[in-house]
């Protein structure tokens, strides 16, 4: 019985710390989120070459097939990636800062 309850001890130390390091990654992106300027929700597409530059890859468009589907187009950047709904920012996400780094997928191709 002492054994199941050290066994068990381990597993909880285990996930226990698994779980803090993923919530140091998610504090870390954040904080280097504040850092850097990303365009805000709304703005069109215009306005963001505007006051970014032209961006480095311009990804295929993705959706539009229906009219409930709106086409999503994506620009990236170096530091972040811009999803417009049609001409308008609906979200800008930080890429990767290393190969290794622990965070979204990449973008589809």
């Amino acid at each position: 019985m002492p054994r199941r309850i050290a066994v068990a001890a381990l597993c909880a130390l285990a996930l226990a710390g698994g779980s803090a390091s993923a919530d140091v990654l998610l504090v870390e992106r954040v904080q280097a989120g504040a850092r850097v300027a990303l365009p805000p929700q709304g703005m069109r597409m215009a306005e963001v070459e505007a006051r970014f530059g032209a961006p480095a890859e311009r990804l295929d468009s993705r959706g539009g097939q229906k009219r409930d589907w709106p086409t999503i187009h994506r620009w990236v950047y170096p530091d972040f990636t811009v999803y417009f709904e049609r001409d308008r920012v609906v979200s800008a996400v930080l890429n990767q800062a290393a190969p290794n780094e622990i965070g979204p997928r990449p973008a589809i191709r």
